[in-house]
């Protein structure tokens, strides 16, 4: 099992940045890919990026590339999502998910964390 907490989300300047942070529990999270979704109000769970167990592969959705970075650190257990050039459409509940293989679709991952807002201002 792991147990996932996500931090850093807030308010935010269009064009400005923020860093995610998911704080992962459990001995086999670095067995586990990691993703990040965003959930918009009245809009589906929608996927933003997702890390292998490795770090070697990574997969972004058309929407956030170019301005995302996933990236995960095992000795630490954390997964983080670097977000630059923010535009009010990224704002969102942001989760961090876990799951057996590097995928983009929700019913993949196992585990979720509970969300960290993120607000971008025009």
């Amino acid at each position: 099992q792991v147990q996932l907490v996500e931090s850093g989300g807030g308010l935010v300047q269009a064009g400005g940045s923020l860093r995610l942070s998911c704080a992962a529990s459990g001995r086999t999270f670095s067995s586990y890919a990691m993703g990040w979704f965003r959930q918009a109000p009245g809009k589906e769970r929608e996927f933003v990026a997702a890390i292998s167990w490795t770090g070697g592969r990574t997969i972004y959705a058309d929407s956030v590339k170019g301005r995302f970075t996933i990236s995960r650190d095992n000795a630490k257990n954390m997964v983080y999502l670097q977000m630059n050039s923010l535009n009010p459409e990224d704002t969102a509940v942001y989760y961090c998910a876990s799951a057996r293989a590097l995928g983009t679709m929700r019913r993949e991952y196992e585990f979720w964390g509970r969300g960290t807002q993120v607000t971008v201002s025009s």
